[in-house]
């Protein structure tokens, strides 16, 4: 193998790959990224069993070939190179890395112990804009468990429908809802990625300049292509909960006001709440009052009240104060509505002007 290539081009592939490698000790190739010349581009590939990624970047190829290096060393190495051209040949089994005034030999792995990544299908699948599938999925996937214990609960649950994407998570404490349009192909599905998947499909879509993505789900696996990136995960056998049954039809006090004010209460809550990170709401329609509360026995107590349209029945109702807050940045709108179904039921919380996004938290018991 014996290419050229840009330092920018190779320094991003690389980090997308990194983050994809293995930490299984039995398996040390996993911690490898593969670099494959061929034709004239670059193919770096990293996979840890249950995902795996390829980029593909333009270069000069002299020689075509592959070889296996730790990901965090090539990774360091091209990083400290102040050349914007990079040349890459192997050596005696190893790589070299070469820019102008810096000459590295890095120890490699045999590559064909390097475990093959499911090439893009054949099946058309269907394509969304990139930038709105990232709106979907960073408008929820902060709601998920971080335990697998119960998968449903630890994934990212993506439902097509006729030209719509909806993507749900919730942990039972909380659940968001995003619903995304534009789908190219009017076909219906549905499927569950693993969070720590979803995160790093996230983590892609934000890194790379495609203006749209094509997704395929088969034989358990996703598999998602934009631009030079091919990404394929693993999906979950389980069963979704059927979460709308628990979303209220109605509400028996309804709320109004700016998020902003919203997010000012929730930060002064959070101070004087102290360990218990517990918010009460009171809303007295028949008095138009508004108000939020907290205590904590080692600082003090606060109660203050916000401008707000409010309707319906009085109520008091405690919740996390964390939840709460967690939604706002997938809110576009400068108003918010909050729907109180009871005591003891779920608030639902809804940007005034954004009908795609929906939030629920279920209150505490004080």
């Amino acid at each position: 193998m014996h290419l050229g290539t840009t330092k920018e081009h190779l320094t991003n592939a690389v980090g997308l790959a990194e983050r994809i490698t293995g930490k299984k000790e039995s398996l040390p190739v996993l911690a490898c990224v593969l670099l494959e010349a061929s034709g004239t581009s670059l193919i770096i590939r990293a996979t840890n069993l249950e995902a795996g990624i390829e980029i593909s970047i333009p270069s000069t190829v002299q020689n075509e070939g592959a070889v296996a290096v730790p990901a965090s060393v090539i990774s360091q190495t091209i990083r400290s190179m102040a050349s914007d051209t990079i040349t890459l040949r192997e050596i005696d089994g190893n790589l070299s890395i070469e820019s102008r005034g810096s000459k590295n030999i890095i120890k490699a792995v045999p590559h064909e112990e390097f475990p093959s990544l499911p090439g893009p299908s054949k099946k058309s699948g269907f394509s969304i804009s990139r930038t709105r599938f990232l709106d979907g999925l960073s408008a929820v996937v902060y709601a998920a468990s971080p335990s697998m214990i119960r998968p449903e609960l630890g994934s990212v649950f993506v439902l097509i429908d006729h030209g719509n994407i909806t993507v749900v998570a919730t942990d039972s404490f909380r659940l968001a809802e995003k619903t995304v349009k534009g789908v190219t192909k009017k076909e219906s599905g549905e499927l569950l990625i693993p969070l720590k998947h979803a995160q790093e499909l996230l983590y892609i879509l934000e890194r790379i300049d495609a203006d749209d993505v094509t997704i395929l789900a088969e034989d358990a696996q996703i598999s998602l292509s934009a631009g030079n990136v091919h990404f394929v995960s693993r999906v979950v056998d389980a069963q979704f909960p059927n979460y709308r049954e628990i979303v209220p039809k109605k509400y028996t006090t309804e709320a109004t006001l700016l998020k902003n004010d919203f997010q000012e209460i929730l930060r002064k809550a959070r101070v004087f709440s102290g360990n218990d990170n517990q918010i009460g709401f009171h809303v007295y329609p028949g008095r138009k009052i508004f108000s939020a509360t907290a205590r904590s026995s080692d600082i003090g107590e606060m109660s203050d009240s916000l401008d707000a349209a409010v309707s319906g029945e009085d109520i008091d109702i405690n919740f996390h104060i964390g939840y709460l807050a967690d939604c706002f940045p997938s809110i576009k709108s400068d108003s918010i509505q909050l729907g109180f179904s009871g005591a003891g039921h779920p608030l639902v919380i809804r940007g005034v002007s954004d009908a795609s996004f929906m939030y629920l938290v279920m209150p505490l018991n004080r």
